[in-house]
């Protein structure tokens, strides 16, 4: 029996760093480690990775910024932090931000402590939620008579403000910090922001200087850099840093071997990679664990060496360890990706065996599998039955669904199930964006347009913006109409959404032109002329 109902706990997993926007396709980015994202594997490409420990460790919410927290959490502070971030959450108005709910928390007379600040900011970074984060920041800024902000706090608030603010921002902030809140946690910080906008010529120069500071002895700002050459396709560049670390005696860790797995794997050579994980069987430094299968299972399907991922697949369930859910979301992924629907209804069963309350990623993880393999009807008996189980409503399972929907032309059946979506009030800017996607098929440009504006228009927006490739089909279509009237309404929803500022995402748009539109760098062109 491969799944056991009882389990003991199990460690801390590792979680994906992702290197390009959230909203994107992720069409160049590599997926070499599972991890914790909205919808597990949701195209099987090879990604990065990054722990997600905001207690002690190098490595803080979703990105390598070898933040850690140097202060102690105390008895008797969760209360407070939970409260705060349910206001937070809550706020009719968000643009009143964080200091408005913490000014009105002391008004009552109640106070807080740094732990429970910092643990709220590592909250609202998990969810994405950057920008009350960082207000958060300014809140205790404003207060150093109460508030010492030490080189982790630093490095945290380096990392907010690059996703806030952009690398210009970041960079800013870091030459305006004086010399005691700088250590190798905020160079590590602004060395992962280089690589998530994908500045490869200051991230290479950043560590060098690195280098003479004696901050890159460890295999950290490494497997930051091999992230970066692995989404550029420079895989010698990872071969060459790997030997680096080798002839510097710097030992590689279970990342190190991950990104070299994927590097090798990606460049379709089987043999090659299956060496380099071999040599990590004997590293004594190194153990494989759940997640090493999990990324070999992702090689293999890609490559379709369908047979080895399945033998990879049964090693995942002996390595789990815990009651510990993350891996049955990954083995429903896979084995939804390789149409093995009796494997996905066994793990699927099992999954709810071992666990009597399974959460919203869990539905989320078994109702993509099924719409991956086109078993819609079954995908539609677990939405409803999530429907009478869960305790919130997430739009992104309807979004599974809704999309499937309008890539099958099915548009009347979608707008029915997206009109029902939205008497419950539970539709978001993604939803409102899919049925455009449907609008743009059918050369709709009005009603695609009006689409986009409700998407920026909902109350959730500030997190969404609209995917690269539907940028590039609706202004193609545009060009083709000669349509510039919607043209320019859709740069108004470009420039509220923020595409212009985000350097990541507007640096995925001449990607394109590798791809099914050669006017890449026409509209990329476009768009800046239009700032």
């Amino acid at each position: 029996m491969l799944l056991h109902s009882t389990i003991s706990q199990s460690p801390p997993h590792p979680q994906p760093l992702s290197l390009s926007s959230s909203s994107s396709s992720l069409s160049n980015s590599i997926n070499f480690l599972p991890g914790f994202r909205n919808s597990p594997l949701k195209r099987a490409q090879f990604s990065s990775l990054v722990i997600r420990n905001c207690s002690s460790s190098l490595y803080a919410s979703n990105v390598y910024n070898y933040s850690t927290v140097d202060y102690e959490k105390k008895p008797g502070t969760t209360v407070a932090w939970k409260a705060i971030y349910k206001r937070i959450s809550m706020m009719g108005n968000r643009e009143k931000g964080s200091s408005s709910v913490l000014n009105q928390w002391e008004n009552e007379g109640k106070t807080t402590t740094k732990w429970e600040l910092c643990r709220l900011v590592k909250e609202l970074r998990k969810y994405g939620r950057y920008k009350l984060a960082l207000e958060v920041y300014d809140w205790m800024n404003n207060k150093p008579e109460r508030f010492i902000m030490s080189p982790s706090d630093t490095a945290i608030q380096l990392d907010l403000i690059s996703k806030v603010h952009g690398v210009s921002g970041a960079e800013d902030y870091f030459k305006n910090l004086e010399d005691d809140l700088i250590d190798n946690r905020v160079y590590g910080s602004l060395l992962n922001a280089y690589v998530h906008s994908r500045k490869k010529e200051k991230a290479e120069s950043l560590l060098q200087e690195m280098k003479k500071k004696r901050y890159a002895n460890h295999a950290l700002p490494y497997n930051v850099m091999m992230t970066l050459y692995m989404n550029l396709k420079e895989y010698e560049k990872v071969e060459e840093f790997i030997q680096e670390m080798m002839q510097k005696e710097i030992d590689l860790d279970l990342y190190s071997y991950s990104i070299w797995i994927s590097s090798r794997g990606s460049q379709g050579n089987v043999k090659k990679m299956e060496e380099v994980f071999e040599r990590m069987k004997l590293d004594v430094n190194v153990k494989p664990n759940w997640t090493t299968y999990s990324t070999l299972s992702t090689v293999y399907i890609k490559l379709g060496e369908i047979e080895k991922a399945e033998d990879c697949l049964r090693m995942i369930e002996n390595k789990i360890t815990g009651r510990y859910r993350i891996p049955y979301h990954y083995l429903l992924s896979h084995y939804g990706s390789i149409g093995k629907k009796e494997e996905v209804e066994r793990i699927w069963g099992t999954y709810k065996t071992v666990f009597p309350y399974i959460p919203n990623m869990g539905y989320h993880a078994v109702i993509s599998s099924f719409i991956r393999m086109d078993e819609i009807e079954e995908a539609e008996n677990l939405y409803e039955e999530w429907l009478l189980v869960k305790t919130t409503y997430d739009a992104r399972i309807g979004n599974r669904l809704l999309g499937w929907y309008i890539r099958k032309g099915y548009l009347e059946k979608a707008e029915s199930f997206f009109k029902e979506m939205l008497e419950n009030g539970k539709a978001n800017s993604s939803s409102w964006e899919i049925i455009g996607e449907g609008h743009i098929g059918n050369r709709r440009l009005s009603d695609a347009l009006s689409c986009f504006q409700k998407a920026l228009s909902h109350e959730e927006s500030r997190f969404w913006k609209p995917k690269p490739v539907n940028i590039v089909s609706f202004l193609k279509i545009c060009e083709e109409e000669k349509d510039e009237k919607s043209k320019e309404a859709f740069f108004k929803v470009l420039r509220d959404s923020g595409v212009f500022e985000d350097e990541t995402f507007m640096s995925k748009l001449p990607s394109f032109k590798d791809d099914d539109y050669e006017e890449g760098d026409t509209f990329l062109n476009e768009l800046q002329g239009s700032l």
